[in-house]
């Protein structure tokens, strides 16, 4: 029992020590405390009197916090601005005609690569043109290189060009014309509308090779060179293009550099036959004798 009591008393003994020391730690640690920041408030208001009896330095102080506060203002004010001119829309990716690359077919893939890096465009619109002229092509029963021949021909993959008659878009489809086809698309804007344009540029297409009963033909009657004896080279380029698509797709290198079959307007009109020359002097007085 004795020494069960000695424990005890050991016991309360160090709690005793302990709580001595925890409290003298922490008014010491408060008074440090009351010290630092007593140090501090005696520089700053050191530092005000100072500056108090500086008329320049409390002017340059001034001017500084006035310069600060301005500064941030204007920054506020910009970018409420720019908010408001530019307001965010996270549903705007939706309307960009674009593809990944990787997600098309190896045929795809390499036809958008060789026209992207031949007519110098991005490679998302024109994967996503390539993948709906392949989807669009099998419904219709056309060749897709043919539909994307067309295009290079007609607008070098430029989903704004307009001809001088009113031919739009990437097929340059009459919009005047055939706006009763737009309407499905929501009205003769959708003309502009790359994916719009394509689909009904093949039903145009279509319909024109259907009533020629054949492909030359029919791209002779999409072009509106039906009733004349010159189409200006058109389906010659057209066909041109096609075979190097078809080459790019069946995996044959084809250079990008390979003659451009340039827009429709910009193709020159052929040349009039050379008529022969005037016999000269001597050749005539020779063919007296």
């Amino acid at each position: 029992m004795k020494a069960i009591a000695v424990l005890r008393t050991a016991q309360q003994a160090t709690g005793r020590s302990l709580t001595v020391f925890a409290r003298d730690v922490g008014h010491g640690l408060l008074e440090i405390g009351h010290n630092t920041l007593a140090v501090v408030g005696l520089a700053v208001v050191a530092v005000l009197v100072f500056v108090a009896g500086r008329e320049d330095l409390r002017q340059q102080a001034e001017t500084r916090a006035f310069e600060w506060l301005q500064t941030r203002h204007e920054v506020r004010v910009a970018a409420t601005t720019e908010a408001e001119l530019v307001p965010a829309e996270p549903e705007a990716v939706n309307r960009a005609t674009a593809a990944d690359p990787k997600a098309l077919t190896r045929q795809q893939a390499a036809v958008a690569s060789w026209i992207s890096r031949r007519y110098k465009v991005a490679p998302e619109p024109i994967s996503a043109l390539v993948q709906e002229a392949w989807a669009i092509g099998q419904k219709a029963g056309l060749d897709p290189t043919l539909i994307l021949a067309i295009m290079a021909v007609e607008s070098s993959f430029n989903p704004f060009a307009q001809s001088s008659v009113g031919a739009q878009g990437l097929m340059q489809v009459m919009t005047r014309i055939h706006d009763d086809k737009y309407q499905a698309f929501g009205g003769t804007h959708a003309a502009f509308d790359p994916i719009s344009n394509l689909r009904v540029g093949v039903q145009v297409l279509k319909e024109c090779i259907t009533r020629a009963g054949g492909l030359q033909e029919g791209l002779k009657h999409y072009v509106g060179a039906a009733l004349q004896d010159n189409d200006n080279g058109y389906v010659d380029r057209v066909m041109t293009e096609q075979d190097y698509l078809k080459r790019v797709a069946a995996g044959s290198r084809v250079p990008v550099t390979a003659p451009i079959s340039v827009p429709r307007e910009a193709a020159p009109m052929p040349l009039p036959a050379a008529q022969p020359a005037p016999p000269r002097a001597e050749q005539l007085a020779m063919l007296r004798r």
